[in-house]
């Protein structure tokens, strides 16, 4: 059991997160508040789960070991089975919803390899980074504030980008009904889900499994856990916020706000910026944006969750190498982010439980990517085996 100084901390990061859910309630409205909530139940899920999607793919691609890859999978078909009557509703409770359905073009595909690289180097993609920093690795700060730099850099230039050739979104619920999606997409799941447990058991000769025994309040929970816990609590996004869980458009918005603190350019006057659906975030303070909110919780709920875990968590800086991958991993995350419509949570997996083709295209250049990360990892001194 965890001491007393464990549990006077989390005490006092638990006073914190109802303290600022109150805060954000009656300044911007209770679904403000309720979001902030959300979002500390995601971070705590993620770190007690350790559910990271860079780990998962590099642990397949680097061992042929798949556990991390079929959480993924299960997270997925459970977030596109509890997606898909609200979504053919239109509303939950009086509150339109939307699915993310985006185009299909070149941006997105070179922005998805650009973010797979960025996860292996960097350590981590939008919601590892934002949890395992909130967690206490000082080499997950300095990954999210290049992350943060990259993907301001990108709106900054986005009219180089911006015009390139894409086709037009394509919804596969539009096309087969919400329901002929959502099944469509379970036999796709299930198909990788069997390609696999067979590269696993041919390399290892078993399957390593995803579920088991863990402690609700203190961790660690088994990988089952942690995709039953992230699909409920993004359905609770969705009904929410009207839209699914979304990370990495905060970035820009973050960077832009501290260029124009600085002085150093006026960002409102971006092309990126300039866009209607853009243009308004940027006039609002932080704490009325609700991807803001939402990232913020995710780090406050890790660092609830990793006091009630009795963590331990050694302040030390790190290495020239990691550093450097931190730096350049960061960087490809915020572009690749920013030109690909997302990270793993609004592309991959808020694109597919859309049933948006988006999310599906994503995914390949993002893997492809992730494998040329894992080769390119020694020569930041870091192993190119799981876990880091």
């Amino acid at each position: 059991m965890p001491g007393l100084s464990v549990r006077l901390s989390a005490t006092a990061w638990a006073v914190l997160l109802a303290a600022a859910a109150l805060w954000l309630a009656d300044a911007h409205g209770w679904r403000q508040g309720a979001l902030w909530l959300i979002g500390a139940g995601l971070g705590a899920a993620l770190l007690h789960a350790g559910f990271g999607f860079a780990g998962g793919f590099r642990a397949l691609l680097a061992e042929r070991r798949g556990a991390g890859f079929r959480g993924q999978l299960l997270l997925i078909g459970l977030t596109v089975a509890l997606f898909a009557p609200v979504l053919a509703a239109g509303e939950a409770f009086g509150q339109p919803v939307r699915g993310f359905v985006f185009p299909v073009g070149v941006a997105l595909v070179l922005g998805a390899f650009l973010f797979g690289i960025g996860m292996q180097l960097g350590g981590g993609c939008g919601s590892g980074t934002l949890y395992t920093a909130g967690g206490g690795s000082p080499r997950m700060w300095l990954t999210l504030a290049a992350f943060i730099a990259g993907a301001t850099l990108a709106a900054w230039q986005s009219e180089l980008w911006n015009g390139w050739s894409a086709l037009p979104p394509v919804s596969l619920g539009d096309a087969l009904t919400p329901w002929g999606a959502a099944v469509t997409s379970a036999a796709i799941l299930a198909a990788m889900w069997a390609v696999s447990a067979r590269l696993e058991r041919a390399r290892h000769g078993s399957v390593a499994p995803i579920g088991g025994r863990g402690s609700i309040a203190f961790g660690p929970w088994p990988l089952a856990w942690g995709a039953i816990a992230l699909a409920l609590l993004s359905l609770a996004t969705l009904v929410v916020a009207g839209r699914p869980w979304a990370i990495t458009a905060a970035f820009p918005l973050w960077g832009s706000q501290l260029v124009e603190t600085l002085g150093v350019d006026d960002p409102a006057f971006w092309p990126y910026w300039e866009d209607p659906t853009r243009a308004e975030a940027l006039l609002r303070p932080l704490s009325a944006d609700r991807i803001t909110v939402m990232d913020l919780g995710v780090m406050a709920g890790a660092a609830f969750a990793a006091c009630l875990a009795a963590r331990r968590t050694t302040l030390t800086l790190p290495r020239p190498g990691e550093a450097a991958g931190s730096i350049v991993g960061g960087l490809l995350l915020g572009v690749g982010a920013t030109l690909g419509m997302g990270c793993n949570i609004s592309a991959y997996l808020g694109g597919i439980a859309s049933g948006s083709l988006h999310g599906w295209v994503w995914i390949a250049p993002a893997l492809a990517g992730n494998a040329v990360g894992v080769g390119l990892r020694p020569l930041f001194g870091l192993s190119p085996r799981f876990p880091a």
